[in-house]
């Protein structure tokens, strides 16, 4: 009954796991998947005419025996873990959502993957890893009967996967326009998150981003010898763009004496949770001479504060917190 677990056997499996409509057997003598719409009919008449499911191996064992069990409940539970790990929150909307229908979720989930092709490619390594594990759980199961050691789980990282397909370069003159749009984007998305939480005047604590940010743009492609530019502080900005030549997101900043601020990092909407902007915050922090540069600072408000945990990881420490106060809101 003694068999080995190759990537081959490993992609035979996976098939025969997803096909719902067949009746699958593994062939423990053959080492290979058998079966099918009509179970093990014609694969044993391809085989031998003398052989029947009953059979078994030299060792005495079961010869055919049944591979881990996966039906349509697994894949349903499958899809609610992807999505309670997900870290796009409009993504996720859109996706539980789809889970929450009454017939059809397959289909449903489906088709809202399919408007997020980043998000798709997440989906489809995270599902081939985890029925991976499965398999490896099931062949463990069976080394253990034999009174074999275990083999190891090795899983991907699927961030790391994903970040393959996004290009990251130097700020160009092409990607203002697109990076001012997300600007303005952004700058609605915070003005909402205050107003729910009862800041009437909301917009006047983004007239300072909104003027940092026009004072960067309008900074980086000066020309150097500009008199007028003399003495200004030397903006640096990375942009990132998907595989398909899309904008994604951007992080811009000013070298002031050997301190490099961070002013903006912001990233699409449609491709956050995918690590563009941890991506953004490690390449340009690769691209400072530190040799010139001893510190890099950044602020982070309040609804950005679960970006702390990428903070930590780039070894960050806290420096200040910053309150707001609206005088005008509390004369009232």
């Amino acid at each position: 009954m003694k068999f080995e677990l190759t990537e081959a056997l490993i992609d035979d499996i996976l098939f025969a796991m997803e096909d719902q409509d067949g009746e699958y057997y593994l062939d423990t003598v053959e080492g290979m998947v058998a079966g099918g719409v009509d179970g093990l009919g014609s694969y044993l008449d391809e085989v031998d005419e003398k052989v029947d499911i009953d059979d078994k191996d030299a060792e005495g064992g079961e010869r055919f025996i049944s591979l881990p069990e996966w039906d349509s409940a697994s894949g349903f539970r499958l899809m609610e873990r992807f999505i309670s790990g997900f870290r796009n929150p409009m993504i996720r909307e859109e996706l539980s959502s789809a889970l929450s229908r009454g017939k059809g979720v397959f289909r449903a989930f489906k088709n809202a993957l399919s408007h997020h092709t980043e998000a798709e490619k997440l989906w489809f390594t995270f599902k081939e890893r985890e029925m991976k594990r499965e398999i490896v759980r099931w062949y463990n199961g069976l080394r253990e009967e034999w009174g074999l050691e275990k083999i190891g789980e090795e899983p991907e990282e699927t961030g790391d996967l994903v970040l393959e397909d996004f290009r990251f370069h130097p700020f160009r003159e092409e990607d203002l326009p697109k990076a001012e749009e997300l600007h303005r984007h952004c700058l609605e998305e915070h003005k909402k998150f205050l107003a729910e939480r009862g800041a009437k005047n909301s917009s006047e604590i983004l007239i300072r981003e909104s003027q940092i940010f026009l004072n960067q743009t309008g900074n980086l492609f000066s020309p150097k010898q500009d008199k007028a530019n003399q003495g200004a502080p030397k903006v640096l900005a990375i942009s990132s763009e998907s595989g398909g030549g899309e904008f994604a997101g951007y992080i811009s900043g000013i070298i002031n004496d050997s301190t490099f601020h961070i002013q903006t990092l912001e990233v699409k909407a449609e491709y956050r949770g995918l690590g563009i902007g941890e991506a953004l915050l490690s390449k340009l922090i690769e691209s400072l001479d530190h040799n010139e540069i001893t510190q890099v600072l950044i602020d982070l408000p309040n609804w950005a504060e679960g970006f702390s945990r990428v903070l930590l990881r780039e070894s960050f420490n806290p420096y200040t917190e910053r309150y707001w106060l609206n005088l005008r809101e509390r004369d009232h």
